[in-house]
This record gives C-alpha cells, sequence and structure tokens, in this order.
C-alpha cells in the first residue's frame, strides 16, 4: 500500500504569497533559515500555515 504523504500550504502575511509544498517539492520546514518569500522578500518567520 502507497503511504500517503501530506503536503502544507503556507501563506506570506506580508504580501499574500503561497507556498505549496506539493507544487516546490520541498516541505517548508526543510527549507534554509535564510529561505525569503520570492515576491516580498520578507523572511520564514513571516509565513502562516494555512
Amino acid at each position: 500500500m502507497k503511504e500517503e504523504i501530506h503536503m502544507e500550504k503556507y501563506v506570506c502575511v506580508v504580501c499574500g504569497w503561497v507556498y505549496d509544498e506539493a507544487v516546490e517539492g520541498v516541505k517548508f520546514e526543510d527549507q534554509p533559515a535564510d529561505y525569503v518569500c520570492p515576491i516580498c522578500g520578507v523572511g520564514k518567520d513571516q509565513f502562516e500555515k494555512m
């Protein structure tokens, strides 16, 4: 039986851009500490789980 992997989405609270783990292919928590929003440039700490 295939194991189901749950993918999350995170939204940038500054500009509203959505980080979708399924699209990006990388879990948000696995992004480096210096990851920034590709739209507005704020850090990882400015994203909230949807």
